[in-house]
C-alpha cells in the first residue's frame, strides 16, 4: 500500500469564510485490492512560512506572543501563545514572505535567511505546507518596533528571550507552540547557539 490508488468523487465546498473547508468523498484502493469509498473535512488555509532569529553572541532568540481562539478554545486560559514569527505565503514565494513576515511581526529587517526543511503541520485535516527558516539577528537590524499589522488585526509582542530560557519554557510548557518547539529543537540538535 505504498502508493494507494486514490479516485476523487467530489469536493463539496462546507465554509469558504476565513478560509476554505471541503469534504471530501474518494475512493482508495485498500492492501487486499479492494476499494473503499471514504469521507473526510480539509482546512485550505494556503501554505506559510515560519523563522526563529537568533544571536550567537547574546545567546539570545526573538519569539512573538499572541493571542490565538483555537488554544483558548481547548483549554489555554489566556489564548495567549508564544511562537516564532510566521505567516501565510500570499502568493509571495517562501523567502520574501517570511522576510516581510519578519518585519511586520519583529521589527527586525534581515535579508539573509536559511531554509532548513516543510512540514505538514496538521496533515490529518489541514492542507499546509510549513517552509522551516533561521535567521541570524542583531540590534542594528531592529527598524521598527514590530507588533504585525493593525489592518489584519494583529497585536502581538516581541520577546527576546535566552536560548536556554526558550528551551526551559517547553519543559515547563510555556512554550506549546509545535513550529517553535521545532526550530528551538533544532538549533540545539545542529549546536547552532
Amino acid at each position: 500500500m505504498q502508493n494507494p490508488k486514490i479516485n476523487i468523487i467530489t469536493t463539496e465546498i462546507l465554509s469558504d469564510n476565513w478560509y476554505t473547508l471541503n469534504k471530501v468523498t474518494y475512493t482508495i484502493a485498500k492492501k487486499d485490492g479492494t476499494t473503499e469509498t471514504q469521507s473526510r473535512e480539509a482546512y485550505d488555509r494556503g501554505n506559510g512560512a515560519v523563522i526563529l532569529l537568533y544571536n550567537k553572541t547574546s545567546g539570545t532568540v526573538i519569539l512573538t506572543r499572541q493571542f490565538r481562539l483555537p488554544t483558548f478554545i481547548n483549554g489555554n486560559t489566556t489564548g495567549m501563545l508564544i511562537e516564532a514569527c510566521a505567516g501565510l505565503l500570499d502568493n509571495d514565494n517562501p523567502e520574501e514572505c517570511i522576510k516581510r513576515e519578519t518585519e511586520e511581526e519583529t521589527g527586525y529587517k534581515i535579508s539573509k535567511v536559511e531554509k532548513v526543511f516543510e512540514a505538514y503541520m496538521s496533515p490529518g485535516s489541514v492542507t499546509e505546507i510549513l517552509h522551516f527558516f533561521i535567521a541570524e539577528y542583531s540590534s542594528e537590524m531592529k527598524i521598527a518596533d514590530g507588533g504585525g499589522l493593525e489592518e489584519e488585526g494583529e497585536n502581538i509582542e516581541v520577546l527576546e528571550l535566552s536560548f536556554d530560557d526558550a528551551l526551559s519554557m517547553i519543559d515547563s510548557g510555556e512554550i506549546m507552540d509545535a513550529k517553535t518547539i521545532m526550530l528551538i529543537q533544532y538549533l540545539r540538535i545542529k549546536n547552532i547557539v
